[in-house]
């Protein structure tokens, strides 16, 4: 097996520490990226890997994070895992809605800036969606991302996971002649921080007493991101599709032909444009 080059975003904790340690073991260069200096310097020097810092909520972290990103020999694989969910309405200091600039225009800013080495690389993109894109996703508006008609913390949460299925397609389909290949996997409920500051429904299944009834470990759950991680496209996944455990997870919103992924990709290049000129 070829030893890779991963980076994972939101690799303090949950999925993405326990991805990375994995990949460690069996031999892989794991770039990690957290929000938390500390916790993520902590993760590093266990692992004997480097690490950057990155705030979600900041774009102008996202911006030198892939100037930082860009100064290694190559990447194989980029995991955008990093994600949040809130229990209101916030704006970010980029103004945009903090669920939305998260969860799905960061990773997107993120990726489309290191295009070029990605596709250089062959490598793979992968997308943390989440069984929220099928329970609260679909109801999004092009032209209300930031929710400012209509917004339900939920909801919000939801449609991102359902954007990040949508733009693994369109990744495929706008890069895929250049070698770029894209996968997005559905986690499970995962014990993890995950999901402390959110709706109190999403506290209760993943903090209270009951959720070891129905939650799995971030060990269990992040062996699908390192499957994913190791695997060969065509072979051990096929391109832009979404799984859960081994199966296609289908979401909601088919969009056979691509339009609403395309103008998804549109929207969120113009509302990103002066990061991406």
């Amino acid at each position: 097996m070829d030893r890779k080059t991963v980076v994972i975003t939101g690799a303090s904790d949950g999925i993405g520490a326990a991805a990375a340690r994995a990949l460690v073991s069996r031999g892989h260069r794991v770039i990690l990226v957290g929000r938390s200096p500390a916790t993520a310097a902590a993760l590093a020097a266990e692992l004997g890997m480097p690490f950057h810092t990155a705030d979600y909520a900041r774009l102008d972290d996202v911006v030198r994070l892939a100037r930082q990103l860009r100064a290694y020999d190559r990447v194989d694989v980029l995991a955008n895992n990093a994600g949040a969910v809130m229990k209101q309405r916030l704006i970010t200091v980029d103004g945009f809605e903090q669920t939305l600039q998260v969860n799905f225009l960061a990773p997107f800013l993120l990726t489309n800036l290191l295009a070029d080495r990605l596709c250089a690389c062959s490598a793979t993109v992968l997308q943390t969606s989440s069984i929220a894109a099928v329970l609260y996703g679909g109801r999004f508006d092009l032209q209300d991302l930031n929710g400012e008609k209509r917004f339900d913390p939920l909801h919000a949460y939801g449609n991102t996971k359902l954007e990040n299925v949508l733009f693994t397609r369109e990744l495929v389909r706008r890069f895929g002649g250049r070698g770029l290949h894209a996968a997005a996997f559905e986690p499970g409920v995962v014990r993890s921080n995950f999901a402390s500051e959110a709706h109190p429904f999403l506290r209760l299944a993943y903090h209270s007493p009951l959720k070891y009834l129905f939650t799995v470990s971030p060990e269990r759950s992040a062996r699908r991101l390192v499957r994913l991680a190791e695997g060969v496209p065509g072979r051990d996944f096929e391109d832009g599709a979404a799984y859960r455990f081994r199966r296609p997870f289908r979401v909601t919103l088919r969009d056979p032909e691509g339009k609403t992924a395309a103008l998804l990709w549109d929207r969120c290049a113009e509302l990103l444009s002066s990061r991406l000129n």
